[in-house]
């Protein structure tokens, strides 16, 4: 009964024929020896695919043995008609499929996303590590990554910490500059001062030696 139902499903307009799924068959390979590795199919093309074989088994489904036994009186009354009516639902059913799937890919995206994952999964062959997964547990699988997270924000300030402490240190190392700076202007300063005093003391001395106090009485 299957099989007639997947020859009617053949015969209709606009369906591909089945074809056995031959992609997970390989030569022989001797003991001992590996065969090659295969390369990975994209997901977009292995969801067309599926679509593609569910499309098939749907309408394999819906063959013709089958349309008759639920339109029996149509079928026995006037055959051809029926043969006829059977093969514009299928045509229209495919149609209808296919113009969902496409509104589905479109919408969702799906195109991009499933380039995505195997973009993230071919970069995830180099990682040593295995990926993470849940372990079921929502609390240990929280607190991981919390854990995690404030390390790695311990870390930061850390970091930031000691860029705070070397800029201090430089910063230190100006004002005990300026400031002795500032000493050492301070000490010219009061030299320079002292050294004024004597020399006004110098030339007071100087002018009294040439102009005594008694000559001035005398006159």
């Amino acid at each position: 009964m299957e099989e007639q139902q997947r020859r009617s499903a053949e015969d209709l307009p606009g369906v591909p024929p089945s074809t056995p799924d031959t992609a997970g068959e390989h030569a022989p390979v001797p003991a001992g020896k590996p065969g090659p590795a295969e390369p990975r199919r994209s997901r977009l093309k292995i969801f067309n695919k599926l679509m593609e074989k569910s499309l098939q088994r749907l309408v394999a489904d819906a063959g013709f043995s089958r349309f008759c036994h639920s339109f029996h009186p149509l079928c026995k009354q006037n055959p051809q008609m029926a043969e006829v009516i059977h093969k514009q639902f299928i045509s229209d059913l495919q149609k209808s499929i296919q113009d969902e799937i496409s509104n589905m890919i479109e919408e969702g995206n799906l195109e991009v996303k499933l380039e995505n994952l195997d973009k993230l999964e071919e970069l995830a062959k180099g990682t040593p590590e295995p990926t993470w997964r849940p372990s079921g547990v929502p609390e240990q699988d929280v607190c991981s990554v919390l854990v995690s997270y404030h390390q790695g924000q311990e870390e930061y300030v850390r970091r930031e910490l000691r860029k705070l402490q070397k800029e201090n240190a430089v910063l230190a190392d100006q004002v005990l500059a300026g400031r002795q700076t500032i000493a050492q202007s301070e000490q010219r300063i009061a030299a320079a001062v002292e050294e004024w005093k004597a020399s006004v003391a110098d030339l007071e001395s100087f002018v009294l030696s040439l102009c005594p106090s008694e000559n001035f009485d005398s006159l």
